[in-house]
């Protein structure tokens, strides 16, 4: 079954496109569909900005695009509650480079759920606090 997962990104997105260390601070996200090892369909969107609705607006975004899975390296706790609040599983990238590197990890059963532990606080200082 074809599912969209979701990749924080560096500018110009893609399947090559370095992956970004903080979700919340990323360039862009690309999408891509996946049917187990099969890639489909590849669309990058501009990450939204923040003012609105805080961590929410890149979430609600992303769940409005059609993401089932987000696979990250790093964000905060108010945006991993918020992808739960609406079904987005959130993945941790494993130590992926690259869109291509995560698709591969994701088909081989090697990204695990993102935990407590992978959160951060602030993205300039562990004192700060915001997302990520």
């Amino acid at each position: 079954m074809p599912t969209v997962v979701a990749f924080p990104t560096l500018h110009p997105g893609g399947l090559n496109a370095q992956l970004s260390e903080h979700f919340g601070h990323c360039e862009v996200f690309t999408l891509i569909t996946v049917d187990g090892p099969s890639v489909g369909e590849i669309k990058v969107l501009p990450n939204p900005p923040h003012e609105h609705n805080g961590c929410m607006g890149p979430v609600n975004f992303l769940a409005r695009n059609g993401v089932r899975v987000l696979i990250a390296e790093g964000m905060g706790m108010r945006p991993l509650m918020g992808f739960n609040e609406v079904g987005i599983m959130v993945l941790h990238n494993g130590g992926a480079g690259s869109v291509r590197e995560g698709v591969k990890a994701l088909s081989e059963g090697r990204l695990r759920q993102f935990g407590s532990q992978h959160t951060c606080g602030g993205g300039a200082s562990p004192a700060a606090q915001g997302c990520h």
